[in-house]
């Protein structure tokens, strides 16, 4: 049996940065949906933490408030409120120390239960929780952590991360979360290519012409501002998400689904692609940043105008780049890889163009048209993975069509789907690492980009090309790819 359907071991995760966004937004929705499928142990417990000097009674509160409003589906008064009585709060300042006896006290002396310290905090905190979680022996062999991203503004800061991390947690004690990878439909991608016989042969370069992967936004930076400008989309997203879902599209098929194995082949893929050049960041890649324009029919500001943000800033709201793989599988197959703010739609999706075939039968505006040869799976804001081929219009004459198979897991399996972040703590608290981001692999993809940020930062007197806000990000962006004769998906 998947050991996903059943319950968790016994637990306690403890949730710092307890009254902040992430937690309120993301990890008490995910967990309380887990705890009404009962996959949760009667004995889990959660325990939030925070600077903020209040008791449980209004924790609670606050959680009804900002917490229950994320809940959107299977939500129910009566398990809502058995959810709420696992929780507790303590005042804890993460960055004093004379703060963790307490915390240790909390969480009492229980090698039969797991400890999951959840790090929802700003990554330059990581070290010092750490340290402190050590002194008071919270890092015994049955706790875990979970660190979010960004772990780190370049190489040598996230390395600096994680050697201090390392000094007080063992690698298999760290779960550097990525929730791209707990999506369904990413997981799917993962059965479709290695469950199935007929994609496998197909799945290189002599049958694929190119792949796509975006992840657009269509909100601005928002109250996130002195955040984001000290970031950009290169950082936010494309080292962490956008390679990692780049992984999962070109790596070999492990020997077993167990952790090291998937993530062993995740770390080849990243070792082989093609460094960048200097004149390679020139000519394939794409630094944007969105003006004022209009979303779903509503004016809004440019970056520059936004809380927060210098007047001057040269920060890229946009990225779009072509990677290549050196290796047997991808040859000669260009991976173009895009993300940004402010686009015409929110959209995450993979697109794998499959090569025409080799003599054309049939004669008019479809032929030889990638728009047929077709593999889209969707992760937001619905998943979805459709195959795309040409097809006889009815009647009397040989008209192709475009039609496409819809994968359609909601109606095939008629079971309630768990959201990204809660099959990642649930993961977290059953030591499933396989979803989880190794240090090395992390070294690589930093290393990867390293040479589009310095070449990047180095060339001051090129400011990030403008887009209008509520499109497809600058004209650039099309031009990379019509070098390769193709377009982007919705351009097609």
């Amino acid at each position: 049996m998947d050991n996903r359907s059943t319950p968790t071991p016994a637990f306690d995760m403890v949730l710092f940065g307890g009254t902040g966004d992430l937690v309120m937004r993301k990890l008490l929705p995910s967990l309380y949906q887990a705890h009404a499928a009962s996959l949760l142990n009667q004995q889990g417990r959660l325990l939030a933490l925070g600077r903020k000097a209040m008791n449980r009674d209004d924790y609670l509160a606050l959680v009804e408030k900002s917490a229950r409003q994320h809940i959107k589906e299977h939500f129910d008064a009566a398990a809502w409120e058995s959810f709420c009585r696992r929780i507790d709060y303590l005042q804890v300042d993460a960055g004093e120390s004379a703060h963790y006896p307490a915390l240790a006290e909390a969480v009492g002396q229980h090698p039969e239960r797991v400890v999951v310290c959840y790090l929802a905090t700003a990554p330059n905190l990581f070290a010092g929780i750490c340290e402190n979680l050590a002194a008071v022996g919270l890092n015994r062999p049955n706790v875990r952590v979970v660190l979010e991203k960004p772990l780190g503004i370049d190489l040598d800061s996230s390395n600096e991360i994680n050697d201090a991390v390392a000094h007080f947690f063992k690698e298999e004690q760290l779960y550097r979360i990525d929730h791209y990878l707990g999506k369904e439909s990413v997981q799917n991608l993962m059965a479709i290519r290695f469950a199935n016989a007929l994609f496998e042969p197909l799945w290189r370069r002599e049958w694929i012409h190119d792949v796509q992967i975006t992840i657009s936004e269509d909100l601005g930076v928002g109250t996130r501002g002195d955040f984001y400008d000290g970031t950009g989309a290169l950082r936010d997203m494309v080292q962490n998400h956008l390679l990692q879902l780049l992984c999962i599209v070109a790596m070999e098929p492990p020997a077993n689904m167990e952790a090291d194995a998937v993530r062993d082949e995740k770390l080849k893929v990243l070792k082989a692609l093609r460094p960048f050049s200097e004149q390679d960041v020139a000519n394939k890649t794409v630094r944007g940043q969105y003006k004022a324009g209009a979303v779903a029919g509503q004016p809004v500001v440019g970056y520059l105008q936004e809380q927060g943000i210098p007047a001057d800033s040269q920060t890229e709201t946009f990225v779009a780049l072509k990677a290549e793989i050196d290796n047997w599988r991808w040859a000669g197959v260009p991976f173009f890889l895009r993300t940004g703010k402010r686009m015409q739609e929110r959209l995450a999706e993979i697109v794998i163009n499959f090569r025409d075939v080799p003599h054309q039968l049939f004669s008019g505006p479809l032929s030889g048209s990638h728009t047929a040869n077709r593999l889209v799976i969707q992760l937001q804001p619905e998943e979805s993975i459709r195959l795309y081929f040409l097809a006889k219009e009815p009647g009397d004459t040989m008209r192709l069509q475009p039609a496409y198979l819809d994968l359609d897991f909601y109606k095939a399996f008629k079971v309630r789907r768990a959201d990204a972040y809660e099959r990642l703590l649930l993961d977290v608290i059953r030591g499933k690492l396989a979803l989880f981001m190794r240090r090395d692999e992390l070294v690589e993809a930093w290393r990867w980009v390293m040479p589009i940020m310095e070449c990047w930062q180095n060339s001051s007197n090129t400011p990030p090309k403008q887009y209008t806000a509520g499109t497809w990000g600058p004209a650039a962006s099309s031009a990379l790819l019509s070098r390769d004769g193709i377009s982007w998906h919705e351009e097609s």
